[in-house]
């Protein structure tokens, strides 16, 4: 399977520069990072979250976790949740559950990016499935994300 055409011309249209990494079927963000043997750190995973107003992708390292309050501070939004898979299935038609590309821009989506990708050398994309990622040099990342949110709205991960 190619990765998602909205995908794909979002990126091209940027002109970026990536590569398709194949990996073996993974199921979550951690076991993605294992089985295509990046780092989990450097791994961006995307976590959608949703209120009244409508619906956010927080992007973050696949090793830690949302901080549903930072981000709503950061935001100004008081009464974000986590959308369901049904809201998630019904944004990103064209992906895998489970496997939504952290570049919610190409869908449309208000993006968030948090901080402590900054610090990575390369980061790792799911390409909206669960056999794919996209790797991309910092510089690259930084400059596909030039229009999002940035800040600090992720915490260790207790696994």
């Amino acid at each position: 399977m190619a990765i998602p055409l909205r995908l794909s011309s979002y990126l091209d249209q940027r002109g970026a520069q990536y590569e398709i990494c194949a990996h073996l079927r993974s199921r979550t963000s951690a076991q993605t990072a294992r089985t295509a043997n990046v780092p989990a750190h450097e791994l961006a995973k995307s976590v959608i979250v949703e209120d009244d107003t409508g619906c956010v992708m927080a992007v973050l390292p696949a090793d830690k976790k949302l901080r549903l309050g930072e981000l709503s501070r950061l935001l100004g939004r008081r009464n974000l949740r986590l959308a369901d898979e049904r809201r998630i299935a019904e944004l990103f038609t064209d992906c895998d559950l489970g496997a939504v590309p952290a570049l919610g821009m190409a869908w449309g989506i208000e993006t968030v990016v948090d901080d402590e990708l900054e610090s990575c050398p390369t980061i790792y994309v799911e390409a909206g499935d669960h056999e794919r990622l996209l790797r991309l040099s910092h510089d690259q990342f930084h400059a596909l994300m030039l229009t999002a949110r940035h800040g600090r709205f992720c915490a260790e991960s207790m696994h």
